[in-house]
């Protein structure tokens, strides 16, 4: 029933079956009961009225709620749910950080009851202090799977499609789960070194869209030890076939959206070529991955340095809105 009738014309029952069944927050239904008494309360519902009011003290459940009702607006005004909105929090903390390789915040993440809208808003700064969470690495790896289902539009059968076709393929690396390269290790005679990636935010996303992500940063995923100077080459070697054409088209589909020219494929090849040289500079390693593009520019979907409108689009909203004027969170368009 809520996504079939307009949000203004939920009567209280339906509110209330909707923050029940559909919002997974049956906590909050006696506070609801007693002060929203229909879709139109709902919708005017101010994040002061949400904690106050109803009792919810929680930054991350206000903004589920803000952001569910942002979106249901937007419907009514004929755009439609966003596809977020089938990525329930029960999908979020058991199949999408399993398939990131970081399935220890499964119930972390199943307490906040993070859905996909609020996957779409998370940030490192929500993700080091609302979350806890201290590696770096592991923060980056999330923001990663954010940025790639950014980037697919927040569709799950998009992904679950392009993710079926590459299983017995080595293609399309940017939506490997974390499975799936431990897979490709053990296909390339690592089979050793594959299991130290369980649980370790090893996946294809991150792979190829942080370019900071490199072979020593796999070789230290794997502990593969120092003195193995000739696996480290195998595993560059095998890591430069995988990834170069794969952060090649992230660039050139980043340098579209940006209306920007792409290079010809006579300088992607001088920039390829110079990428994965083997040559060391500076005394480096040379073992990594250069991350900037020919004319110095830093490929677009890396986690950490992702440009800020990119990743985190913020909703336009009319005064009337009762959203306007929120600014304790960044809300994306999903």
């Amino acid at each position: 029933m809520s996504r079939s009738r307009p949000i203004s014309l939920w009567k209280a029952g339906t509110v209330q079956a909707w923050l029940e069944v559909v919002m997974a927050m049956p906590m909050y239904i006696r506070s609801c009961a007693e002060n929203v008494k229909s879709g139109k309360v709902l919708l005017g519902l101010t994040d002061e009225d949400l904690e106050v009011g109803l009792g919810i003290n929680s930054p991350i459940h206000r903004r589920k709620l803000r952001l569910a009702i942002e979106d249901y607006r937007e419907a009514e005004n004929g755009a439609g749910l966003s596809k977020a909105a089938d990525m329930d929090h029960q999908w979020v903390s058991k199949t999408w950080l399993r398939d990131l390789g970081l399935p220890q915040y499964s119930q972390l993440f199943q307490n906040q009851l993070v859905d996909g809208r609020v996957l779409g808003s998370l940030t490192r700064r929500d993700l080091e202090t609302i979350f806890s969470i201290n590696n770096k690495f592991h923060i980056t790896s999330l923001l990663s799977g954010v940025q790639l289902l950014q980037m697919l539009g927040f569709d799950k059968e998009v992904l679950e499609s392009r993710r079926g076709q590459a299983e017995l393929q080595d293609v399309d690396p940017v939506v490997w789960t974390n499975q799936r390269v431990i897979k490709w290790i053990r296909e390339i005679d690592l089979k050793e070194f594959a299991e130290s990636l369980q649980n370790s935010g090893v996946h294809g996303a991150v792979m190829v869209l942080d370019p900071s992500f490199s072979a020593e940063s796999l070789a230290k995923a794997l502990e593969i030890p120092n003195n193995k100077h000739m696996i480290h080459r195998h595993l560059y070697e095998e890591m430069k076939v995988l990834l170069n054409p794969a952060r090649t088209n992230q660039n050139q589909e980043y340098s579209r959206k940006e209306g920007t020219p792409t290079q010809s494929p006579a300088s992607s090849c001088r920039y390829a070529e110079d990428r994965v040289s083997l040559r060391p500079r500076s005394g480096k390693s040379p073992l990594r991955f250069n991350p900037k593009l020919a004319g110095g520019r830093d490929l677009g979907f890396s986690c950490g340095s992702l440009p800020k409108e990119e990743r985190l689009k913020v909703v336009q909203r009319s005064k009337g809105s009762p959203m306007h004027g929120y600014s304790s969170i960044e809300i994306t368009n999903v």
